[in-house]
């Protein structure tokens, strides 16, 4: 019974300290700058909808949520297209050095974003592909690809041969088993790289920030550029905070039965 209660009471207290950062940043989005500039209080004394509406009046700040939104959607479904094919031969073929390819491809994601930071710039804008979506989503594929392949890898060694031996006895052609059979046997792989792919690139600010200037500015970069004359907008950039939250609750939500059973399969 004390076990129970002291760990009822660590994750009420894990809970608390989760929250807070949350919490405060939506209690700074409904203040106003004055309000935020002169002292600590708990909740607005002076409530105000004024920073969401200059979000959704302004189209500098809309605009970041819309090209963020574009460029990891592509990123999601190109690291999708790449990676189930290539996870899908890594877990059924045996061929020399697959050992060794599958380990250089995992260390790709073990380097910083910044190693391959001035590469991308310079070979963008030689090829015409800098300020555009497309730049930001394969940058960010470099990095979610590999991932993508490790967890599928997983998922598909788990699902035995003799699925796709039936299948060709049956006389299905491979696109037809692999998309009617096999992807909906690994639809909570699919779940779980789908959420890791869109979180990465959700949050990724370095090469967004850099491969962009204007027409496919994230949000995240427009949120580093809020001084003002002024100073800094501290309402605006809070309620922008907030709302760049939603996007990455939506997904937990949608995909949280995959992500909990990957956990429990052992591969994420």
């Amino acid at each position: 019974m004390k076990q129970t209660r002291s760990k009822n009471v660590g994750i009420t207290i894990f809970i608390l300290l989760l929250l807070t950062p949350i919490y405060w940043l939506l209690n700074m989005s409904f203040k106003t700058n004055q309000e935020i500039l002169s002292g600590l209080t708990l909740w607005p004394e002076d409530f105000t909808l004024a920073n969401y509406e200059v979000i959704f009046t302004d189209p500098s700040w809309y605009n970041g949520y819309i090209n963020s939104m574009i460029y990891v959607s592509m990123n999601v479904v190109i690291t999708l297209l790449v990676s189930l094919p290539a996870a899908y031969a890594f877990s059924r073929y045996k061929f020399v050095g697959d050992k060794h390819l599958f380990f250089w491809l995992l260390s790709n994601r073990m380097a910083p974003p910044a190693v391959f930071l001035l590469p991308f710039f310079q070979l963008y804008s030689s090829i015409g592909l800098f300020d555009t979506h497309l730049a930001v989503a394969l940058a960010h594929c470099l990095f979610n690809v590999p991932l993508a392949v490790w967890i599928l890898e997983g998922f598909m060694s788990g699902v035995p041969r003799e699925y796709d031996e039936m299948a060709y006895i049956d006389g299905y052609s491979f696109p037809r088993f692999f998309v009617k059979i096999f992807l909906p046997m690994i639809r909570s792989g699919i779940g779980v790289t789908a959420f890791f792919a869109f979180m990465f690139s959700w949050v990724e600010l370095l090469l967004a920030r850099t491969l962009t200037s204007v027409d496919a500015i994230p949000i995240g970069a427009v949120m580093t550029r809020t001084v003002g004359a002024s100073g800094i907008d501290w309402g605006v950039l809070a309620a922008a905070g907030s709302l760049t939250i939603i996007p990455g609750i939506l997904v937990i939500w949608f995909v949280r039965n995959h992500v909990a059973t990957g956990f429990a399969l052992g591969r994420v």
